[in-house]
């Protein structure tokens, strides 16, 4: 069950993390310029969720089975991401 939503969650600058997503990739994109681009989704993916899955898992005091309920995962696919992102 999904309760509340991240997108009104309020940071310590008073920014949602919808607006910090998007004012980063803004800046990130401006700073490029013209230089080609590729794989943006892949880059936002690999800077998101590798930090998603070390804070809820520090969270659970890092246990796998609570973590991939909280994040509406299966275990399994948890355990792949883990050590995609050597966090496993």
């Amino acid at each position: 069950m999904l309760v509340g939503s991240l997108g009104n969650l309020k940071l310590d600058d008073n920014k949602t993390i919808s607006e910090v997503v998007q004012n980063t990739v803004g800046a990130y994109l401006e700073d490029m310029g013209e230089e080609e681009i590729t794989d943006l989704y892949a880059l936002v993916q690999k800077e998101v969720e590798a930090p998603l899955f070390f804070s809820v898992l520090h969270h659970t005091g890092y246990n796998q089975s609570k973590t991939a309920s909280i994040l509406g995962l299966s275990r399994g696919t948890l355990r792949k991401k883990l050590r995609k992102y050597r966090l496993l």
